[in-house]
């Protein structure tokens, strides 16, 4: 039977650097000068589960919005379908496919939609409702290529398409992100690092924004019904850097028990420190996670999160599937529940 173990100083050394980088964080925070705010929900209940710790954990689908470089080390066709019931009634889907290409890395295709159900279009004179409806859609699209460089380093990177929308009014614009991942010499502990969106600013327009304008009300016979435009700023979209480390506190032929810490850096908030842990029992049948999210974050609303899943139950031929869930606690929101299929085949 095999047995490895890390040197848990080194993790607890490398827990408190980060920790401390979020100590001394920059004391301006800018909560909501953000577009796009969207970009920043997470994906998949694994990594949810995780307290969203997953930039240097080993890769899954995914990986297309945590770390892009994850996907080179995919060697099956990879779709994941994820679904979140979010705060405020609002549905977050996510769908994904990772497609490895023999001796050239992998692609991938993703899309992120946020909605709402519809709701009545109000006015001061009809406060009850006009009888028209309206609903908000915020959704992007990522195009995604990742290459191992070595067998031990590999590099990936997002396009993306964003677009939000209420009413008939609408905002867009394009984003990148960039990832890496190594897989260090030192008891397989893995270092990960990703940018995301970084892209152009964003502002709202459309016909909504229509307005009638008198432009000379102190003078009589001039039109007064001239149509104008509501001018709205720009906003930079939401700029997320992660730092991880990850690797196996024990492993043995049935048991795995895998841990990831990151530090977090927004530019709409604080920095944080994401904690989470993933075991896994039977040869990887069955896995538990649990985590902690937004450690040293000043007025966080999230916490501890768990989850668990069944992985690669074999549905037919080489077609498999993985399903797993999370809860994710808000201090004065409730909870968030996910769900997430994977299909994985050759």
């Amino acid at each position: 039977m095999k047995f490895k173990t890390t040197k848990y100083p080194f993790i607890c050394l490398l827990m408190f650097l980060l920790a401390g980088n979020a100590l001394f964080a920059q004391t301006t925070r800018k909560i909501g000068t953000t577009s796009a705010a969207f970009l920043r929900i997470p994906v998949s209940s694994r990594a949810a589960g995780m307290g969203n710790a997953f930039t240097a954990m080993k890769p899954d689908a995914s990986s297309l919005y945590w770390n892009p470089s994850g996907a080179a080390y995919l060697s099956e066709y990879n779709v994941i379908f994820d679904h979140a019931n979010w705060l405020a009634d609002l549905q977050f889907n996510y769908a994904g496919i990772v497609i490895p290409v023999p001796d050239n890395g992998s692609v991938g295709i993703s899309a992120t939609v946020l909605s709402t159900p519809a709701m009545l279009v109000t006015t001061p004179a009809e406060p009850m409702g006009t009888g028209e409806t309206f609903d908000a859609v915020d959704l992007a699209f990522a195009l995604s290529y990742a290459r191992s460089l070595t067998d031990k380093f590999a590099i990936g990177a997002n396009v993306k398409y964003v677009n939000e929308r209420i009413y008939n009014t609408t905002a867009s614009g394009i984003a990148f992100d960039i990832g890496t991942i190594y897989e260090s010499p030192f008891y397989g502990v893995r270092i990960g690092a990703a940018i995301s969106n970084f892209g152009t600013k964003m502002k709202m327009d459309g016909e909504d924004l229509n307005v009638r304008v008198d432009i000379a009300p102190g003078q009589e016979g001039n039109n007064q019904s001239i149509t104008g435009r509501l001018n709205t700023d720009e906003f930079e979209m939401p700029l997320i850097m992660r730092i991880g480390l990850s690797g196996e506190i024990l492993q043995t032929d049935n048991i795995r028990i895998s841990f990831d810490v990151e530090g977090v850096n927004p530019n709409d908030n604080s920095q944080s420190v994401n904690i989470g842990f993933e075991a896994a029992f039977i040869k990887e049948l069955f896995l538990i996670r649990a985590g902690y999210n937004d450690l040293f974050l000043p007025e966080t609303e999230a916490g501890i999160s768990c989850g668990a899943g069944v992985n690669r139950f074999n549905l037919y031929d080489n077609l498999f599937i993985t399903s797993d869930f999370s809860y994710q606690k808000f201090n004065r929101f409730g909870g968030i529940t996910r769900f997430t299929i994977y299909l994985l085949f050759h």
